[in-house]
């Protein structure tokens, strides 16, 4: 993945990305699959920026129970507010395949002595950005576990996936157990539930696509005039869910 298309270097000219990688406090590295990159406990000052692959955020309690947090695809970054704060980390990051990493030294990238460079502003107002993107991103993982039913967190997170897409027609980034993981509910439990799901005529599920049957998507907008991808998620969610 080209540096120029990473949203972290957003509106940045490619002299003043090569006069920051001139720094010295950018690197790549490569992990296998399954490896970690950060463990809970230690304590950072790199972000990183997934170049190839994809990596899991999760966190697992003193029982051994795992939750996924979130996750970050090509080009996205993780961890950065544990290395802006210097707080020990509450999660690990795990290569869920084989990943490029680029690591950003913020320590040394945020110096007093760099404020007058040119990339400096431009690269402040990114991290920011991502950084307040990403604490929305939580937010929305809460509307997808606080519900008791099994169902209404389900829809709720296909809700979520499909206005991201901006499509009925979309990928799950999870297989079967990382996504129970991130609804925290039992895998028996989720794969019993998209079973009848399925069998409801809701969605069809090939491999990791989901493709939400185009009678449910007329059935929204005759009864209640819902043309948008993300007000008709909505309207499935309350019809679908159980109370």
């Amino acid at each position: 993945m080209k540096f120029c298309d990473i949203l972290l270097f957003k509106n940045m000219s490619e002299q003043e990305i090569t006069q920051m990688n001139k720094s010295k406090f950018m690197k790549k590295r490569i992990y296998a699959k399954n490896t970690h990159i950060y463990h809970m406990g230690d304590v950072i000052d790199s972000v990183g920026i997934v170049l190839s692959g994809n990596v899991i955020i999760e966190n697992i309690d003193i029982w051994g129970n795992k939750s996924i947090i979130s996750y970050a695809n090509e080009g996205e970054i993780f961890a950065e507010t544990y290395a802006l704060s210097q707080t020990p980390m509450m999660v690990n990051v795990v290569c869920a395949e084989c990943c490029e990493i680029l690591f950003i030294n913020l320590k040394n990238a945020l110096k007093p002595e760099n404020s007058n460079q040119p990339w400096y502003p431009k690269f402040m107002n990114s991290l920011l950005m991502l950084s307040a993107q990403k604490n929305l991103a939580l937010s929305r993982r809460i509307f997808c576990t606080s519900s008791k039913a099994v169902r209404t967190r389900v829809l709720a997170y296909l809700s979520e996936e499909s206005v991201k897409a901006d499509s009925t027609d979309f990928e799950i980034p999870f297989d079967r157990q990382q996504m129970a993981d991130y609804l925290n509910l039992d895998r028996s439990a989720l794969s019993k539930e998209l079973s009848k799901m399925k069998s409801d005529g809701i969605f069809r599920l090939q491999k990791k696509i989901i493709l939400f049957c185009l009678i449910q998507k007329l059935i929204c907008k005759r009864l209640f005039g819902i043309y948008s991808i993300g007000k008709f998620f909505n309207c499935i969610t309350k019809h679908y869910a159980i109370p």
